[in-house]
């Protein structure tokens, strides 16, 4: 049986930091519902009604596109090992670029990581628990390098102009507006 929170109590925390893998999901009217797979060492729980996680560059860009114009998000959390349980946090979020002063007050809170394109800001409004039980179990052999490798291998230089290709809009065409100076400029 589910239960719902108004924010995130101690044992939510300390799963959510057992946790390796997340889920987020965003959708801006009319549009896509995007939900995408989250891990590595980019996430980090705030208090009891803000967490902040590191988003790495990818093939697309719908998160901050999606918050840009409607800005509701949830994350999900399923336990693979132990006691079954599925924790949703529904909430605001707010993308932070490099160079703006949410990237500033956060950026340090998480290793350094090639590629780092975004921070998200999440506020919570609601968190919900539900039993797990059909979710299978599975064992966790290790963080994945090949996204790392690849932003490493492109470099600085290489990944803003990566963005400025493949990440500054979304699938439905929705701008990002990332600031000025961050992307490179036509040549």
């Amino acid at each position: 049986m589910g239960r719902r929170y108004e924010n995130l109590t101690e044992a939510h925390r300390e799963f959510i930091a057992r946790q390796r893998l997340f889920f987020v999901a965003t959708a801006a009217a009319g549009g896509t519902i995007n939900l995408s797979p989250k891990g590595l060492d980019s996430l980090r729980v705030l208090d009891e009604r803000h967490l902040v996680w590191l988003n790495l560059t990818g093939s697309g860009n719908e998160t901050a596109a999606h918050l840009e114009s409607d800005p509701r998000i949830t994350l999900m959390f399923c336990a693979f090992s132990g006691k079954p349980m599925i924790l949703r946090i529904y909430g605001r979020g707010r993308a932070h670029h490099p160079g703006e002063p949410g990237w500033a007050r956060y950026r340090d809170l998480f290793p350094d990581l090639p590629g780092a394109r975004q921070l998200i800001e999440v506020t919570i409004e609601q968190v919900q628990t539900s039993c797990g039980m059909g979710v299978p179990l599975y064992h966790y052999i290790g963080d994945r390098r090949d996204l790392l490798d690849w932003a490493t291998r492109k470099g600085e230089n290489g990944i803003r102009a990566y963005w400025k290709k493949h990440n500054t809009q979304s699938l439905d065409g929705r701008p990002v507006a990332f600031p000025d100076g961050l992307l490179p400029e036509d040549e």
